[in-house]
This record gives structure tokens, sequence and C-alpha cells, in this order.
């Protein structure tokens, strides 16, 4: 019998999700299916107990539900790791003994910058640009991995918030004058708007890595680290990691990531 999987999102009709999920079912030889669910801004946790009440396995969470799923008021919960940290979860398993709920992009991004582009994290200098979900979802694994963490926000008071709560640095953009870091990783949403974080182009290591997380599209900030000699990448890598690794938590099978990064790249 078909195990049946999904995303919920809203927006989520643009996800890449179900194909990256249909290319590691073929891969792996599991029978599942895998879909994407819209669900109304005020109906998160009533779509999730419909999807369960119908026989569902699991499904991912994309925005802008990610702190709702960690919310979600189940009698049994079970909590990963990550999603205490990050207090979001991106992955819930339906089990007979309750809701388990995981948070993989951590994961998909430590993964992505060690294995796919080649650069390890331990030692080396990490500046993480924004303080909102989508960079206290990856500190904890950024920080357990061995990287020295600086997080610089705009508001400077989140950053010092979130510093203090993962025990790493922090401090305003403003403040990155005379710094350089090895990686450099824009979590914010300025590529959303088409904006450049206010960051000096002195930043920039000799060989730093430029990890714009968001997928798709040159951001104005992979613009502006590529002209001032950075190695660029964006977050499909990290995004289809994620997916790998949520796979692996309902499948206990492992994909190989490579070939489908390969071919979604080959359909931009």
């Amino acid at each position: 019998m078909t195990d049946k999987y999904a995303v919920i999102g809203n927006p989520v009709a643009h996800s890449k999700s179900p194909s990256i999920h249909k290319m590691f079912a073929q891969q792996t030889g599991q029978d599942i299916s895998y879909e994407a669910v819209l669900a109304p801004l005020d109906g998160f946790a009533a779509k999730v107990e419909e999807l369960r009440n119908a026989g569902y396995r699991g499904c991912n969470v994309t925005v802008p539900f990610k702190q709702s799923a960690y919310q979600l008021p189940d009698r049994k919960r079970y909590l990963s790791y990550d999603v205490v940290h990050a207090h979001a979860a991106n992955t819930l398993e339906f089990k007979s003994d309750g809701l388990h709920l995981h948070n993989t992009d951590g994961v998909g991004l430590t993964r992505d910058i060690q294995e796919n582009c080649g650069v390890p994290l331990r030692g080396k200098r990490v500046l993480l640009m924004g303080a909102g979900g989508a960079a206290m979802g990856v500190l904890s694994p950024l920080r357990d991995a061995g990287a020295n963490i600086t997080v610089a926000n705009r508001t400077v008071d989140k950053a010092i918030i979130l510093a203090e709560r993962f025990v790493v640095s922090s401090c305003s953009y403003d403040d990155l004058a005379g710094k350089q870091f090895d990686i450099i990783i824009n979590a914010t949403s300025s590529g959303l708007s088409n904006e450049m974080p206010d960051i000096p182009k002195t930043v920039f290591a000799t060989g730093a890595l430029a990890y714009e997380m968001m997928y798709g599209r040159e951001t104005p900030f992979m613009k502006f680290a590529r002209e001032h000699g950075a190695v660029v990448s964006d977050g499909l890598g990290m995004l289809v990691e994620q997916a790998a690794e949520s796979f692996f938590i309902w499948r206990s099978v492992r994909p190989d990531t490579a070939p489908v990064i390969e071919v979604l790249r080959d359909q931009r």
C-alpha cells in the first residue's frame, strides 16, 4: 500500500518538494506519494489533523507555518533536539505513539556547505546575517559543526538575544568594518525585496564562500559577493539536503542527493 506524505504551506504551488521526493522514491524503491497541500493562514493545525486522519504518514512544513508546527497542540508530542533549539519544525511524523517533530533545515545547510560546496565548517569564521526564524533554525547545527559564529542583524538587539541564547557572538552591520569571514550566510529575507544587506565589501576573506539561503535567482547579495571575490552558492542544495533528511526520518533510507540537485539545476 502506498504511504502518503505532503508539504503544507501558503503559498505552496511553487514548491519543489513533490518533485524532489518523487526522485528520492524512484531512486530508493520506496512506495510513496507526495503532494503539495495549501493550508489557510489561520487553519494550519486543522489541516495537519485532516491529513493525519486521512492516513498520511507525515508531512513537511514550509513558510509560514514552521513556528506554528512547533506549537501544535498535541497530547503526545516528541520534539527533536533541533526543534527545541529552533522553536520551529519542518518535518512531522504521524506515529502510533504520537506526533514527532523534527527540524532538518540546519542539517540541510551544513551538509550542503560541507559536502556539496566542499567547505568544512570546523574552525571557520562564519557570519550569519539575520535573526529571524531562518537564522534560528540553522544556528545550532552550525555551532555543533565547530564554526565560530557571529550573528549580525539590522536590529542589533535581536542579534544579541539570539547570540546569547546560542552562546555565539553578535554585532551590528556597522561593527563589521575591519572584520573578515570565511563563510557569509544570508538568512535574511532581503532577496525577496531585491535588497542588499548593509555589509562592507571587505567582509569577504580570500576564497570566502557567500551562501544565499534563497534559491531560484541571483540576489543582490550574491551579485555583490561575486563582484568582491567570493565563491557564491544559493540554497538549492540546502533544500534538497533537508528533504533527504526528512526522507530518511520517514523511510530509514538515505537517498543520493547529488543527481537530484543536478536535475533541479538543469531545469532552471
